[in-house]
């Protein structure tokens, strides 16, 4: 068991318990690195637009929709993954909390053809999954209003799918590429006709630290034995406020190199 199928295990859960799913939101929020570095900047983007049309290409579980839609009630929200189930629990439990400014699909990013529609579109850790991906940014293009932004998060090539060569198996299953260059990610969203406002890393020396203390370390002692669940509890109780002071240096200070890419881009 990696990571990926303990995400599907996690999501089982979630499906069969909803009321779990605002707590195991919470605990997104707080044990990934990323949803600090995505939130604040999607805070401040929608900031200065709270009535923005909004498009969560590639939703997986709703947590950045949730956190959109209960935080900016003014804004609309069209949040598409490929997969089905996930779709269709998250339209059923939205509703249930009564959150009526988000609407669920299923889309798939290649094929989209929406036009002049959105005024941010929001891809956390998407683009690392899909080979064609020039293709897509030229439809997240096609689907932004002028002056529309692009926030993307992914993994970089400095060991964002936690390889350190291109022999190396990734940890997080399913990627299409290992990770993105800050040029190569410049000239590809540049060719499909974005203006590059800024790239930042992510996941730098100390955020890298926390996500094998908070994260990989507790998934593999998982894959030895089933039993270490009972443990994780005595485990968290230590090492979590090590990984969260970590994770509060990479957030605050600037990194030089880092595992993940934050990138932000506009429709001219």
């Amino acid at each position: 068991m990696r990571y990926d199928p303990i995400k599907s295990v996690l999501g089982n859960v979630v499906r069969r318990f909803p009321l779990f799913r605002v707590i195991f939101y919470k605990l997104l929020d707080l044990l990934f690195l990323r949803a600090w570095h995505v939130k604040r900047a999607v805070g401040r983007l929608l900031t200065q637009s709270p009535a923005a049309m909004v498009y969560d290409a590639g939703s997986g579980f709703g947590q950045y929709s949730y956190h959109m839609a209960s935080t900016f009630p003014g804004i609309r929200i069209d949040a598409i993954d490929v997969k089905q189930e996930q779709i269709e629990d998250c339209r059923d439990f939205f509703s249930a909390r009564g959150l009526k400014n988000v609407s669920f699909a299923v889309e798939d990013l290649t094929a989209i053809t929406h036009r002049d529609r959105y005024d941010l579109v929001l891809s956390v850790d998407v683009m690392e999954h899909i080979p064609e991906d020039e293709l897509v940014f030229r439809n997240f293009y096609q689907a932004l209003k002028k002056g529309g932004r692009l926030l993307i998060n992914t993994p970089s090539e400095f060991g964002g799918s936690d390889t350190h060569g291109d022999d190396d198996q990734s940890f997080i299953e399913e990627h299409a590429r290992n990770g993105y260059g800050m040029a190569e990610m410049r000239s590809k969203l540049e060719r499909a006709g974005f203006n590059v406002e800024w790239i930042r890393f992510t996941y730098g020396k100390w955020g890298m630290a926390s996500w094998r203390i908070v994260i990989k370390l507790p998934i593999l002692m998982v894959n030895i034995t089933k039993l270490f669940f009972l443990l994780l509890p005595f485990y968290y109780i230590v090492a979590l406020p090590v990984g969260l002071l970590l994770m509060s240096v990479d957030y605050f200070f600037e990194n030089k190199r880092g595992a993940g890419l934050l990138v932000l881009a506009v429709k001219q």
